[in-house]
């Protein structure tokens, strides 16, 4: 069990009529004590942005806090949105601008994106929302890089994450943020899905994509994570995934937002990130299993990537 001193505090807006779904999701995360993980865990609020506000499907949100104790939060969490064509609650955005101006991390999940976006806080970022929604929120935000490719997209302190589901995975992605690849990974398991996804939302968007080349490319990754620690050259990847590799790159392009190479460093960096954190194995080892060969080249992409040495990175995130 990990002691932290200070209690992060999570803030979710509530606003009436809002879809369930991505309002539990954060509910389940961020909101229920988990004390054999962290102690404490982290100070959860529900933050109406109107008194006794409902939400979908008749339920009501029965809280005492509001926009206030939102925007004094440390992370600010926006749950989708009922109209994504309408504007949204003037105080609510207000009081995002306000925490995010003291420093706070803000989420938005699904079309929350709308939300977050009418504060400007979204101009000029790579994010995303629900693939059904992303030209619109193109339409009415023309400076906000729209990716409705991706589950998720992080730009500096701003999260955006796509519809549904994948509200899951940037919650969990926040609580790796905050207390390492273990926790997040034990947190995962107890939610019974996976700790992250190599998907997108590219296989659900109405488009000619066929789908045996998405179910292809879920294969060779799928293999290629089995197989991190053994040299793997770019022609492995191809033939494993019976595409040409100029093919191959261009569908790591269309499904990841990166080349196989790219995609391979960072599967290998998770690796020796939980690999650090939860053996005492030597960064020559951690390396070797990685596969990145040796504690140089490990050095070299942690540097590179996560701007901190593996040792650093192990005494920071090192379970008890």
């Amino acid at each position: 069990m990990r002691k932290k001193t200070d209690t992060h505090r999570v803030a979710v807006a509530v606003m009436p009529d809002a879809p369930i779904f991505e309002l539990a999701v954060p509910c389940e995360v961020f909101g229920v004590a988990r004390p054999e993980l962290v102690d404490p865990w982290y100070e959860f609020q529900l933050c109406a942005t109107e008194p006794g506000a409902t939400i979908a499907g008749g339920f009501a949100a029965t809280t005492r806090f509001g926009l206030d104790e939102l925007a004094a939060a440390d992370t600010v969490i926006v749950p989708a949105c009922t109209n994504v064509h309408a504007e949204q609650p003037a105080d609510l955005v207000a009081a995002i601008v306000e925490a995010h101006a003291r420093g706070a991390r803000i989420a938005a999940l699904c079309s929350g994106a709308f939300v977050v976006a009418q504060s400007g806080l979204l101009d000029g970022r790579r994010a995303t929302t629900h693939w059904m929604h992303a030209d619109e929120l193109r339409r009415r935000f023309p400076r906000v890089i729209v990716d409705e490719a991706v589950i998720s997209a992080s730009d500096g302190r701003v999260h955006t994450s796509a519809g549904t589901a994948a509200a899951i995975d940037l919650c969990i992605e926040l609580v790796r943020q905050d207390h390492g690849t273990a926790v997040a990974n034990a947190l995962a398991r107890r939610m019974v899905t996976p700790p992250h996804r190599d998907a997108d939302q590219a296989q659900y968007i109405l488009s000619p994509l066929p789908p045996a080349a998405s179910s292809s490319l879920s294969a060779v990754t799928a293999w290629a994570t089995a197989h991190l620690h053994e040299p793997i050259r770019l022609r492995d990847l191809a033939a494993h995934a019976h595409l040409s590799e100029r093919q191959l790159t261009r569908r790591f392009l269309e499904v990841h937002g990166r080349t196989p190479g790219d995609w391979l460093v960072r599967e290998r960096l998770r690796r020796a990130q939980e690999l650090l954190e939860l053996t005492d194995l030597t960064i020559d080892r951690v390396a070797a299993q990685s596969g990145f060969a040796t504690a140089a080249g490990l050095r070299a992409a942690f540097a590179r990537h996560l701007h901190l040495a593996p040792s650093d990175y192990r005494n920071t995130w090192r379970a008890a």
